[in-house]
């Protein structure tokens, strides 16, 4: 069916605002003792590349395209990376980055909420003026403007939540979401509720926190949030607003945030709580009844936990699995072989429109220069590799930071993007390809950041990070290229037109 531009556009952006699925991980949860955020980034196939911001570079006044809000930043930004739009006719869209403080941020993951929460705040959208002589009313701030606001201008992940609340609660926000903070200590969540509030929680040092375009917390301390706020802080008449707007389902005292500001919809069972029930099976198999008639959660259950103590410690090969998975042995994978009735039934987190991924991990034991490390991948994460980069460096490499609108071969955004398009016609032919590619670009990327660990910690000399950026860039060309070659090859042989003589 064709549509009007004007309705495609309508559509296009509403899928853009339902996007991504978000992993944190805390220090004492991860192999090695790394802080972790992670998130797909699933626009509606936004061409993203990886860029870093010098202070020279950063705006001392922000205008939003969006809303057309209007913001005075402060004059001592610091480096930071990025991962913005190619087209920037919409705006930055930023995305996730780390910065010279080794600081990670990403945001945003897209939330629900509900009627009564958006009623007593509404959200602060932009209205242009309907009548000559009339102003247009600026709306507030949203995905596309969070990132550049906040990450050049925070030293710890704690200042993040500080800075951004202010934001919130000074210029409100056009949509519902969630944010990410990481430095080598602490994790911390924000989830906005309605148009100016909020509250944040610190991720338990040895937990990993799973949020599917939900608002995720199941559990929060006020108490500490208006006192001592060593893991929870929130907006300062939370409770007042919470109490004259009859918020409050809870029973018997307990305190669910979820309950008070989330969603329970239809929609939430088929787009939403499926893919939490996945990561928390995968995290926690033993610890809760996942399957069969006694289950303690389905993939349709609206209690399942917002964080889990893993059974094992979780690495970055984990984080990228979880945020790779389409369901797999279950009768919910699209790709089975097997008709079960249920395949493709619940949205996959592995899905076709991802921008980009990343995972801001930020070490224990690198030397300080290069404590943070940003793995990056576009395009679907089910058929995209993930590679380190330091974001600790002047430039990125051409491969990841000069992407056109055009598809080519000559950037990682695009050579993603085609075996992902090809391998997924395909699978079954093409499964073996992307698994033994996405296994070599990490293997031998861990082995240049050892290699380039060390010889940093020896020399002192952190310009070193930006030479192995350039050969961690030009392997992934090589891999990419290579098994592009073969999904292609694969590709064709399957092509519905191939005939042979022998054929008739």
């Amino acid at each position: 069916m064709d549509l009007p531009p004007g309705k495609l556009k309508k559509i296009q952006t509403e899928v853009k605002q339902m996007p991504c699925t978000t992993i944190l991980v805390g220090k004492n949860a991860s192999n090695d003792h790394s802080t972790m955020i992670a998130r797909t980034d699933d626009g509606h196939f936004d061409v993203k590349k990886l860029i870093v911001v010098e202070p020279k570079k950063q705006p001392r006044k922000y205008k939003s395209v969006i809303s057309h809000v209007e913001i005075e930043l402060p004059d001592d930004p610091m480096r930071y990376t990025a991962c913005p739009s190619v087209d920037g006719k919409e705006g930055i869209w930023a995305a996730t980055g780390i910065n010279a403080a080794n600081v990670g941020m990403t945001a945003t993951e897209t939330i629900t909420s509900n009627p009564r929460v958006l009623a007593a705040d509404p959200l602060v959208t932009y209205k242009k003026a309907k009548a000559r002589g009339e102003k247009d009313v600026p709306g507030g701030i949203g995905e596309e403007d969070i990132v550049v606001l906040v990450l050049p201008y925070i030293r710890t992940a704690r200042q993040g939540v500080v800075r951004l609340a202010e934001l919130l609660e000074k210029y409100g926000t056009y949509e519902s979401n969630g944010i990410a903070f990481n430095d080598g200590d602490e994790v911390w969540w924000l989830e906005t509720i309605g148009g100016h509030h909020w509250m944040a929680k610190k991720v338990p040092d040895d937990a990993v926190v799973v949020a599917p375009n939900q608002f995720g917390m199941d559990a929060f301390d006020l108490e500490d949030a208006f006192g001592a706020q060593k893991e929870h802080m929130c907006s300062a008449d939370l409770r007042a607003f919470i109490a004259e707007n009859h918020l409050d389902l809870n029973q018997n005292g307990a305190f669910n945030p979820r309950d008070v500001f989330g969603s329970h919809t239809d929609m939430d069972h088929i787009y939403n709580t499926p893919r939490a029930w996945f990561m928390g099976r995968y995290l926690a198999p033993r610890g809760h009844r996942w399957e069969g008639p006694d289950a303690e959660f389905t993939p349709e259950s609206d209690d399942i936990p917002w964080c889990f103590v893993p059974e094992r410690r979780v690495a970055v090969e984990d984080v990228k699995y979880l945020l790779s998975t389409h369901y797999q042995g279950t009768p919910y994978n699209p790709y089975s072989s097997q008709d079960t009735g249920k395949r493709g039934m619940y949205r996959s987190i592995g899905i076709n429109r991802t921008g980009v991924t990343s995972v801001c991990q930020i070490r224990a034991d690198a030397p300080e220069a290069v404590r943070g490390v940003e793995w990056i991948c576009f395009g679907s994460t089910t058929f995209d590799a993930l590679l380190p980069v330091y974001p600790n460096v002047a430039k990125m490499p051409k491969y990841l930071s000069d992407v056109t609108l055009d598809a080519s071969t000559e950037n990682f955004y695009w050579a993603s993007r085609l075996i992902g398009a090809l391998a997924d016609s395909c699978y079954a032919a093409c499964a073996q390809h992307v698994e033994r590619y996405q296994n070599a670009v990490m293997t031998r990327g861990r082995q240049l950041l050892i290699e380039y660990d060390r010889r940093i910690a020896e020399t002192g000399n952190a310009a070193l990070a930006a030479e192995a950026n350039e050969k961690l860039a030009a392997m992934a060309k090589e891999m990419s290229v290579d098994c592009l070659n073969k999904v292609l090859h694969e590709a064709s042989v399957k092509m519905k037109n191939g005939y042979n003589r022998a054929d008739n």
